[in-house]
Protein backbone atom coordinates (compact mmCIF):
# COMPACT_ATOMS: atom_id res chain seq x y z
CA UNK A 1 0.00 0.00 0.00
CA UNK A 2 2.76 2.55 0.75
CA UNK A 3 1.72 6.30 1.23
CA UNK A 4 -0.57 6.13 -1.39
CA UNK A 5 -3.81 7.62 -0.63
CA UNK A 6 -6.55 4.74 -1.23
CA UNK A 7 -9.25 6.06 -3.88
CA UNK A 8 -7.55 9.63 -3.19
CA UNK A 9 -10.27 11.67 -4.63
CA UNK A 10 -13.31 9.96 -2.72
CA UNK A 11 -14.64 10.87 0.99
CA UNK A 12 -12.17 13.91 0.92
CA UNK A 13 -14.30 15.71 3.38
CA UNK A 14 -15.07 12.72 5.93
CA UNK A 15 -11.53 11.60 5.95
CA UNK A 16 -10.47 15.77 6.69
CA UNK A 17 -12.73 16.14 9.30
CA UNK A 18 -12.36 12.74 11.14
CA UNK A 19 -8.76 13.87 11.18
CA UNK A 20 -9.49 17.34 12.37
CA UNK A 21 -11.50 15.63 14.98
CA UNK A 22 -9.43 13.17 16.32
CA UNK A 23 -6.07 15.18 16.42
CA UNK A 24 -8.24 18.17 18.35
CA UNK A 25 -9.23 15.20 20.67
CA UNK A 26 -5.52 13.52 21.40
CA UNK A 27 -3.88 17.12 21.28
CA UNK A 28 -6.47 18.11 23.95
CA UNK A 29 -5.33 15.20 25.78
CA UNK A 30 -1.65 15.91 25.18
CA UNK A 31 -2.28 19.46 26.82
CA UNK A 32 -4.21 17.62 29.47
CA UNK A 33 -1.66 15.46 30.37
CA UNK A 34 0.88 17.80 30.13
CA UNK A 35 -1.01 20.21 32.92
CA UNK A 36 -2.53 17.40 35.33
CA UNK A 37 0.19 14.60 35.48
CA UNK A 38 3.87 15.88 33.97
CA UNK A 39 4.40 17.96 37.02
CA UNK A 40 4.40 14.56 38.88
CA UNK A 41 7.22 13.18 37.21
CA UNK A 42 9.40 15.81 36.02
CA UNK A 43 10.41 18.79 38.34
CA UNK A 44 13.35 20.03 36.77
CA UNK A 45 14.25 22.92 34.31
CA UNK A 46 13.85 21.02 31.20
CA UNK A 47 10.15 20.90 32.04
CA UNK A 48 9.24 22.68 28.42
CA UNK A 49 10.52 20.61 26.43
CA UNK A 50 9.10 17.78 27.49
CA UNK A 51 5.89 19.33 27.18
CA UNK A 52 6.89 20.28 23.97
CA UNK A 53 7.82 17.00 23.33
CA UNK A 54 4.86 15.31 24.55
CA UNK A 55 2.66 17.12 22.30
CA UNK A 56 5.35 17.09 19.25
CA UNK A 57 5.25 13.47 19.65
CA UNK A 58 1.40 12.98 20.23
CA UNK A 59 0.71 15.12 17.53
CA UNK A 60 3.26 12.62 15.13
CA UNK A 61 2.04 9.10 16.68
CA UNK A 62 -1.81 9.96 15.67
CA UNK A 63 -0.61 11.79 12.08
CA UNK A 64 0.94 7.83 11.40
CA UNK A 65 -1.79 6.27 13.08
CA UNK A 66 -4.80 8.45 11.26
CA UNK A 67 -3.07 7.93 8.04
CA UNK A 68 -2.84 4.34 8.32
CA UNK A 69 -6.61 3.63 9.44
CA UNK A 70 -8.07 6.51 6.78
CA UNK A 71 -6.46 4.47 4.16
CA UNK A 72 -7.50 0.96 4.64
CA UNK A 73 -9.65 -0.31 2.05
CA UNK A 74 -12.40 -1.30 4.67
CA UNK A 75 -12.08 2.19 6.64
CA UNK A 76 -11.98 4.18 3.70
CA UNK A 77 -14.83 2.53 2.06
CA UNK A 78 -17.07 3.53 5.52
CA UNK A 79 -15.66 6.99 5.45
CA UNK A 80 -16.78 7.10 1.31
CA UNK A 81 -19.88 5.83 2.09
CA UNK A 82 -20.91 7.79 4.53
CA UNK A 83 -20.27 10.69 2.31
CA UNK A 84 -22.21 9.61 -0.68
CA UNK A 85 -24.95 9.26 1.86
CA UNK A 86 -24.85 12.63 3.44
CA UNK A 87 -25.08 14.29 0.00
CA UNK A 88 -28.44 12.79 -0.44
CA UNK A 89 -29.90 14.03 2.72
CA UNK A 90 -32.84 16.70 2.64
CA UNK A 91 -31.20 19.43 4.36
CA UNK A 92 -33.95 21.89 5.81
CA UNK A 93 -33.81 25.59 4.63
CA UNK A 94 -32.41 28.41 6.89
CA UNK A 95 -36.24 29.78 7.87
CA UNK A 96 -37.08 26.01 8.93
CA UNK A 97 -33.74 25.98 11.08
CA UNK A 98 -34.38 29.51 12.76
CA UNK A 99 -38.36 28.36 13.12
CA UNK A 100 -37.46 24.89 14.36
CA UNK A 101 -34.60 26.53 16.97
CA UNK A 102 -37.03 28.71 18.58
CA UNK A 103 -39.17 25.87 18.96
CA UNK A 104 -36.23 23.91 20.96
CA UNK A 105 -36.16 26.96 22.87
CA UNK A 106 -39.19 27.96 23.77
CA UNK A 107 -40.02 24.20 24.90
CA UNK A 108 -37.09 24.21 26.55
CA UNK A 109 -38.09 27.05 28.39
CA UNK A 110 -41.59 25.34 29.47
CA UNK A 111 -39.77 22.16 30.74
CA UNK A 112 -38.02 24.67 32.95
CA UNK A 113 -40.39 26.34 34.02
CA UNK A 114 -42.89 23.67 34.96
CA UNK A 115 -39.70 21.81 36.67
CA UNK A 116 -39.22 25.28 38.99
CA UNK A 117 -42.93 25.49 39.79
CA UNK A 118 -43.20 21.55 40.87
CA UNK A 119 -39.89 21.81 42.72
CA UNK A 120 -40.91 24.99 44.41
CA UNK A 121 -44.52 23.31 45.20
CA UNK A 122 -43.32 20.34 46.38
CA UNK A 123 -40.30 21.76 48.51
CA UNK A 124 -43.41 24.05 50.61
CA UNK A 125 -45.61 20.88 50.40
CA UNK A 126 -42.65 19.06 52.38
CA UNK A 127 -41.56 22.31 54.84
CA UNK A 128 -45.55 22.48 55.69
CA UNK A 129 -45.91 18.90 56.69
CA UNK A 130 -42.41 18.67 58.23
CA UNK A 131 -40.41 16.51 55.83
CA UNK A 132 -37.73 19.57 54.86
CA UNK A 133 -36.21 21.93 57.48
CA UNK A 134 -36.34 26.05 56.77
Amino acid sequence: MGMTIYKSGQGYWTRVMTAIGVGTLSLGAAVWFNERLLFRFVADQNEMYWKAGIVAGTALLVGALLWYLLNKPRIADFMIATENEMKKVNWPSRQAVIALTWVVIAGTLMIALLLFVSDFGFSSLFREIGVLQS
